[in-house]
This record gives structure tokens, sequence and C-alpha cells, in this order.
């Protein structure tokens, strides 16, 4: 009994052999009080029985340190132990995502915050919440390119694509995250998070895009998520933090109000769609998720105080007015570099908007 409620709140290996030394500790005093109270007492006799009550715990202690993974993999339960290797940013797999697909990575990290923050109030387990967030994107490394938060020029790689193509390059992200979650041995959990985040949500910009100039509408269930759709609270959780997070960068004057706003449209447009029928957040649930969401984003998205003596837009001024002016050689030798690039562009070659999923 003394073991179960030592390690209730265990959160490192160290906290295994702590709650070995309460074992013996408390097996030594028992034994003590049992030969004071018998009819013949002698501490000669004592001494191997105080001994063997405190290697009884520390030996348990030990056992149950090497046997983790195996009880862990038996009975189906991810302890915070193990958890706490997962939320390393120095793991393999994070350090991956950071070197190819930087703007995940960050997106990942925020989310992280906005799930750890939200979490106590839904009363789920945080380091969980933080983990499953770390990891729910990890599918984009193998084609970060095909994501806006990864593209660090104009080109979109969706621009020379149907939209039925971009959308299966869109929704195919889960799939090799589940490959790359059994590759690294993640934890059941942190799976679930990786297929349930996105629910069945209906891939509406490419859907509206393939709408456009046909008679006939697609069919809606091409555009949308395979599933399943959150499970738990956990990952409803995730489904909320990630669409507001990612919906926030479109916002150009982040003031409250309109961080209020724009959490209240994604929430509802979640919960109407029928997203989160299936886990176990209560009304009372989403509305302090809504709070700690406003709360956060609207620190993240603050605005900074202009510099004293520091006027950057001048500064760009005055740079492109001090530029050099081109000659007449140079001005015709320039247009005809830009008229030779202008006939070896394709001829259906079109710029679009970014998207995000």
């Amino acid at each position: 009994i003394l073991a179960s409620f030592s390690v209730i709140r265990c959160k490192k290996r160290h906290d295994i052999i702590k709650a070995g030394l309460n074992v013996s500790l408390a097996n030594m005093v028992t034994v003590v009080i049992i030969d004071l109270l018998s009819d013949r007492f002698y501490p000669v006799e004592l001494l191997p029985s105080v001994i063997f009550a405190v290697a009884s715990g520390l030996s348990v202690s030990a056992i149950v340190s090497l046997l983790l993974p195996v009880l862990e993999h038996v009975f189906k339960v991810t302890t915070d132990i193990t958890l706490l290797e997962f939320v390393d940013l120095d793991h393999p797999l994070m350090k991956k995502l950071m070197i190819h697909a930087p703007g995940t990575y960050h997106h990942s990290i925020i989310v992280g915050n906005l799930v750890d923050a939200a979490s106590e109030e839904v009363g789920v387990n945080p380091l969980l919440a933080r983990v499953s967030a770390y990891y729910h994107d990890i599918g984009k490394i193998k084609m970060p390119e095909y994501f806006v938060e990864n593209q660090s020029s104009l080109v979109n790689k969706h621009d020379k694509l149907m939209p039925h193509l971009s959308c299966m390059v869109i929704i195919s992200h889960v799939k090799d995250g589940l490959e790359l979650a059994d590759e690294y041995n993640l934890p059941i959990p942190i799976k679930s998070a990786i297929t349930e985040h996105h629910g069945t949500n209906l891939i509406s910009y490419f859907y509206s895009k393939a709408k456009e100039g046909q008679t006939d509408a697609p069919c809606e269930e091409d555009y949308r998520y395979p599933g399943p759709r959150p499970q738990t609270r956990i990952t409803g959780l995730l489904m909320i933090a990630d669409a507001v997070e990612a919906a926030s960068r479109v916002l150009t004057d982040p003031t409250p109000s309109r961080v209020n706003g724009l959490i209240d449209k994604i929430v509802n447009q979640i919960f109407l769609d029928g997203q989160l029928d299936e886990c176990e957040l209560t009304l009372k649930d989403i509305h302090k998720i809504r709070k700690r969401f406003s709360y956060i984003l609207t620190s993240i998205l603050h605005k900074r105080i202009e510099y004293p003596g520091f006027d950057f837009n001048e500064k760009r001024k005055k740079e492109d007015t001090s530029a050099p002016k081109s000659s007449d050689t140079d001005k015709k030798s320039s247009a005809k570099d830009k008229a030779k690039r202008e006939s070896n562009k394709p001829m259906d070659e079109s710029g679009s908007n970014a998207f995000k999923s």
C-alpha cells in the first residue's frame, strides 16, 4: 500500500528508488516492533531481519525500474517516466522535425504550450497533452515543402497540382506520421493524437477550389480526413489548439477582441461539424479552453512598442533612394534577361495563396 501511494506522482526513475527506500523503512520499523512485542527479544537475531527488510524494499524498486518498459507494453499503459523521454526537444525525431520542417516544429511547440495551459482546466495529464502536441504533425517531415509554414519562398507547390492531388498530399501526412511513430516506438497515446487531431475535418480550401468552374460538385468525402474523430479529451483539446494556432497566423491586427472572435469561430465550426461528439469534452470544458487559449494567444501575438530613435520604415526609404540609377545599357540587358525568363516559363504557371492544413 505504501509503495502504491509513493509512486502515484512518480515522474522520474529516481522516484521509484525513493519509493523503495520508503518501503525499506516501513519494513524495518515493522520488524523492530514485532520483535519488541515478542516474548523473547534478542538484538543479535534482530540484525539479519532488519537487513533483509531494507534489502527487500530496495531490490523491489530496482526490479520495477528494469521491468517498467515491459509492464507498460503488456498493460498498454504509458507512465510519466516514459513521457519525459519524449518531451525532451533533443529527441532524434524532434531534431529531425526542426531541421526538415522548422515551421511545423515551431507550430508544434506553440500548440504544446496551448494544450499544456488548458489541460489542467479540463482535468487531463499536462505532460501527455504536451508530448502529443509535439509529435502530432511529424508526418510533415517527409514532404515539408507542401505545407505553407515550411515554404520559405513565394513558390507554392500546390499551384501545379490538381485540387484532389493536393488534398491527397495534405492528408498523407497522417499516414506518414504513423509510420514514423512506429519507427521511433512512440507510445500508443501519441499515435492516437497523430490520427485523431484532424478527425474527419473538411479541407475546405481545396474543396472550394475543386468546385470552381465545375457543374457537378465534387464528393465532399474525398476532401475530408479519414479520421477517426477525437476519442479522448486530450485529442479533442489538441484538435482545437491545432486549428486555433494555425488560424491565428492570418490575423493582421491581433487585438484581444479579434483573438476572441477567431477562437469562437474555430471552436463553433469544430463543434457544429460533430468533431467533438465522440470525446469526453463538455460544454463547460470548451468554455474553459476558450478562455485559456485567448489569454495565451493574446500574449504570444502581442505588439512591441516602437524603439526610440529607430524608424525602420525611414531607413528602408533611404536605402531605396540611395540606390544607384542604372544606365541605358543596363536597362536594356535587364529587359532582355527578363524576356528570356518569361519565354522559358510554362504557359499554365500561375500563383495562388498558400494553404495551411
